[in-house]
């Protein structure tokens, strides 16, 4: 492994988590309700950081693995990495953090992350760390605007309808990884963005409850072309035996034409064992007690 035996893994604050995913990660951004974040050191310098939280659809994902407690997962939220970090250097730090997980909060039983493979990449990182392919599915949630602006669909479309509507959309659409939490600036932004790209005015689409993406499509908007994948890590390897989705073998991503690496699409033929192989390098204080256990 050389120089990689000499990243150290630790606990950061959120704080200086958020600084440094803001500076790493391709989207920019962060996830709002991240609760342990880790940091990444070679020597003096920081090569990166993990942010892990519950998911914001807590109810779509639980249901991956039978029996599981509202609290016995988690989402590994975001993951960057600097380019100078060695060879297995990434693999080696998720290591750490799953150990880390395992040991100090023994009720966590699995986590969940997705890869982008509409901007980012397939995943290769969490192949390469001892997750597994859950799930594969043609991107129908992150949206591109005329200017070249990215939104998921249920950032674009907050509070729409009534109840059930929302539940339904909430269910639909909701997006853990991917969805980031939203500020007033952000929505702000995405107002602009579509009273730009369409004849009616954000603020009235909004009111009047408008519960499909057809308003976005006239205006332009379109699905980044792509997909999304989704891989769990077994801390209690007993629970792998109670997943309800099929384990998918990684030659699928290749088959469906899913590969991405570094934003770049993969050619079919380009998909190998070799890149699989390959390191990818983007896309999880102290721990703090909000991660309870089901005893207390």
């Amino acid at each position: 492994m050389g120089d990689a035996k000499k990243i150290i893994v630790k606990p950061i604050s959120s704080k200086d988590a958020n600084q440094i995913i803001k500076k790493l990660h391709y989207s920019g951004k962060v996830v709002n309700n991240s609760q342990l974040h880790f940091g990444v050191f070679m020597g003096d310098r920081c090569g990166g950081a993990m942010q892990f939280g519950p998911s914001l659809d807590k109810r779509k994902i639980v249901g991956l693995v039978k029996g599981t407690l509202w609290n016995e997962f988690l989402e590994l939220n975001r993951l960057a990495f600097a380019d100078w970090l060695p060879r297995n250097g990434e693999s080696r730090a998720i290591a750490y953090s799953m150990r880390f997980i395992k040991k100090t909060y023994p009720w966590m039983k699995w986590i969940v992350s997705f890869a982008d493979g509409t901007q980012c990449g397939d995943g290769t990182i969490y192949r390469a760390s001892g997750f597994y392919l859950t799930g594969i599915k043609v991107n129908n949630q992150i949206w591109e605007a005329p200017t070249g602006e990215i939104f998921n669909d249920t950032s674009i479309r907050p509070g729409i309808g009534g109840a059930k509507e929302q539940a339904r959309a909430a269910l639909v659409f909701s997006r853990t990884s991917l969805t980031d939490g939203r500020s007033k600036k952000q929505q702000h932004q995405e107002k602009n963005v579509l009273s730009r790209t369409t004849t009616t005015k954000a603020n009235h689409i909004l009111e009047t409850g408008a519960s499909s993406m057809k308003i976005y499509k006239e205006g332009g908007w379109k699905p980044k072309e792509g997909f999304q994948l989704r891989y769990i890590y077994f801390l209690d390897l007993t629970a792998k035996d109670r997943l309800t989705v099929p384990i998918l073998p990684f030659s699928e991503i290749e088959r469906r034409g899913a590969g991405m690496y570094k934003g770049v699409r993969k050619r079919a033929e380009s998909c190998d064992s070799a890149a699989l192989s390959s390191q990818g390098r983007e896309d999880g204080a102290s721990p703090i007690s909000a991660l309870q256990s089901g005893k207390s």
